[in-house]
């Protein structure tokens, strides 16, 4: 039976090196720019908790709880997401400044703030996803309690 942190460690960094290379897929194309191609990182990261849920599920046999398979999925995507958030403050900073001040200056023009706002954001869009996603799988991979009707 496989730990929840060794199976979180695996498809979280599996998922954030699939977010990163969708967002230089998309740069690479120019279409960076566009927050209408973010919502496809949600599918990304609810694909990576999902595997990471089955996964364990099917590793653990008559062991796998409700519990343990919430938290495989739910460290799956904040493993993920704290990469992913680190790849994208070390690429809006160090870089590609002029990203950063030209999603500054579209978003939040009337509001002065500094890039960090950018990274707050996307820290907790992905946590928050991932706990949400979480939640939901464990819905589908649960043990059922029901009795059998007769």
């Amino acid at each position: 039976m496989k730990s929840t942190i060794s199976v979180a460690v695996k498809y979280g960094v599996f998922t954030a090196v699939t977010l990163i290379a969708y967002f230089l897929i998309l740069k690479l194309c120019d279409l960076h720019n566009n927050p209408w191609f973010r919502l496809f990182n949600g599918l990304i990261v609810a694909y990576g908790v999902y595997a990471a849920i089955k996964y364990y599920k099917l590793t653990s046999g008559t062991a796998f709880n409700y519990t343990n398979g919430f938290k495989a999925g739910l460290l799956t995507g904040f493993f993920a997401t704290f990469l992913f958030t680190l790849f994208m403050a070390i690429y809006l900073f160090h870089l590609d400044v002029d990203f950063k001040n030209n999603l500054l200056k579209d978003w939040f023009q009337d509001y002065n703030q500094g890039g960090g706002i950018l990274i707050f954001i996307i820290l907790i869009e992905g946590l928050s996803s991932s706990a949400i996603l979480a939640l939901a799988f464990m819905q589908l991979f649960k043990n059922s309690k029901n009795l059998n009707p007769k």
